[in-house]
């Protein structure tokens, strides 16, 4: 399943908001130099999902805002459980 994201780097605080169905900001503190930021955003929606990072892939947007990721298709109905919303 494709994700749409749009990155916020250098933010002060690291969070995701869902803003529909496939879409999600994702607001990180690292900025978007050499690649760290895009680490970060897989680490953070890997946390997100409770999955292994290696089951993100970066399809698109490496050095733009907008971004395609690749997540296991069984994550078409996640819902984050209240354990999760609190880290984000």
């Amino acid at each position: 399943m494709r994700l749409n994201i749009v990155a916020k780097p250098k933010s002060k605080q690291e969070k995701i908001q869902k803003i529909s169905q496939n879409s999600y900001a994702v607001s990180i503190k690292e900025p978007p130099i050499d690649g760290r930021a895009n680490e970060a955003i897989i680490r953070s929606l890997a946390k997100y999902f409770s999955i292994s990072k290696s089951q993100i892939f970066l399809i698109s947007g490496h050095t733009s805002k907008i971004k395609v990721v690749e997540v296991p298709d069984h994550l078409h109905s996640f819902e984050p459980l209240p354990k999760q919303k609190a880290l984000f």
